[in-house]
């Protein structure tokens, strides 16, 4: 199972992220052997958010061979073709090292401010889909939807990768999610804190089973988990407060429910959660440190991968 770690976007108790924060963090990333670095995308949100593409444009001379990916950007929001160009402009000045991950995001206040209907953001992510990959092939074969079309234009330059970056869609597990999953993406994504390992594992069967259904190589299919909250902590106080001080308030959610879904504690308590999605299948963990980033990003390599070795040996 490979680990990726998401840029810190989000300001958890007021204070200022800088250029530097974030250059920072993307070299440590990096030098530490992270494979992925994640930007995940929200207009509004409960903590002040910094915007993920600009962010991760802003350290991509510093990311090393460490694939770039947006886990997730929200196209119906930001618009198709301005969410097109911008990715493709983050492809092509990264030397065809973007991921895209694409979702209709779950707030309603973001669809609010943009003053496009909560109610059909599945519809409109689904042609959205299409119009992004329009708009790289460059083939002259235009879409044409209820909501998009992309008959008449084009954009340029096109992405370093041809036809086009990989597409995953995120999905909670939802049968009709998954069922998206499998007809547009070439991947799924999970939420960390929206999954358990069972209800991963029995997910990602039906997904394989859907594309495999659709006459597609299942074997080319990926999957991830992104927004993975983590923090490593031996001291007991300090990993509750993570989560009742830091995590739960933000989320509005119950701190128990969070105690169990997430690595948040002990080396031993975070490599054991993350062992059980291995088995269940999982192929990469994209990981949000709560506080301390630098300093978390170490923890983790030197005291919670040595122990998922362990057990794999």
């Amino acid at each position: 199972m490979e680990f990726g770690v998401h840029l810190p976007l989000i300001s958890f108790g007021g204070e200022q992220r800088s250029l530097d924060d974030l250059l920072t963090f993307t070299k440590a990333a990096n030098e530490l052997g992270y494979t992925h670095l994640c930007v995940n995308d929200h207009l509004v949100f409960s903590r002040p958010w910094l915007d993920g593409p600009t962010a991760l444009a802003a350290v991509l001379t510093h990311s090393g061979r460490m694939t770039l990916a947006t886990t997730v950007a929200v196209p119906v929001l930001r618009g198709p073709a301005a969410t097109a160009k911008i990715l493709a402009a983050i492809d092509l000045l990264s030397d065809g090292r973007l991921l895209v991950g694409l979702g209709p995001g779950s707030s309603a206040r973001d669809y609010e401010l943009v003053g496009v209907s909560f109610e059909e953001r599945w519809k409109r992510l689904d042609e959205a889909v299409e119009v992004l990959r329009a708009y790289w092939q460059a083939d002259d074969v235009a879409f044409e939807g209820t909501f998009y079309s992309t008959a008449g234009f084009s954009l340029s330059p096109t992405p370093a990768q041809r036809p086009g970056p990989p597409i995953w869609i995120g999905s909670w597990g939802s049968v009709a999610g998954l069922k998206r999953v499998a007809r547009l993406a070439d991947g799924w994504l999970a939420s960390g804190y929206n999954t358990t390992p069972e209800l991963f594992a029995q997910a990602w069967l039906d997904v394989q089973a859907e594309v495999a259904g659709r006459g597609r190589d299942v074997a080319q299919f990926k999957n991830g988990i992104a927004t993975m909250w983590c923090y490593v902590s031996e001291d007991r106080a300090r990993a509750d407060a993570m989560l009742t001080d830091v995590l739960a308030p933000m989320l509005n959610r119950p701190v128990e429910q969070l105690r169990e879904l997430l690595p948040i504690g002990s080396a031993e308590e975070c490599a054991a959660k993350l062992l059980a999605y291995e088995q269940a299948g999982a192929q990469r963990v994209f990981l949000w440190p709560l506080a301390d980033e630098r300093a978390q990003l170490e923890a983790f390599r030197e005291r919670v991968v040595p122990l998922l070795d362990a057990e794999r040996t």
